[in-house]
């Protein structure tokens, strides 16, 4: 690699990321290694097995939440979320009523 390899023109960019990194390879879990998939616990960041499935997280005994699981660098949600149905209703009411109220006023100005 010569000096205007990228790694080496960029050399002192991210090292906020980059520390970060480092005290990541440092959790509990990291240095053993892992299997082909792992998550992280949300407390501790340690590395927990997928197979077999555990309830708690084994450095640190965090109950382990069934929904989302944090993956190196995104976190996945297992279930879809709950419906929207209580925040869309008064919307969904208003704009019926509107609708009422709008027939009402066409229905009185055509038969004047």
């Amino acid at each position: 690699m010569g000096p205007d390899h990228w790694s080496k023109a960029r050399k002192d960019s991210n090292q906020e990321a980059l520390e970060y990194y480092r005290e990541r390879s440092h959790a509990p879990g990291v240095e053993a290694g892992g299997g082909p998939r792992n998550f992280y616990c949300m407390r501790c960041d340690g590395v927990i097995p997928s197979d077999p499935p555990v309830k708690a997280c084994p450095h640190c005994g965090e109950a382990l939440d069934e929904v989302a699981r944090r993956y190196f660098n995104w976190v996945e949600l297992d279930q879809p979320v709950k419906s929207d149905l209580k925040a869309l209703l008064p919307l969904a009411i208003g704009g019926a009523v509107f609708l009422v109220l709008l027939a009402g006023a066409l229905v009185w100005i055509f038969r004047r």
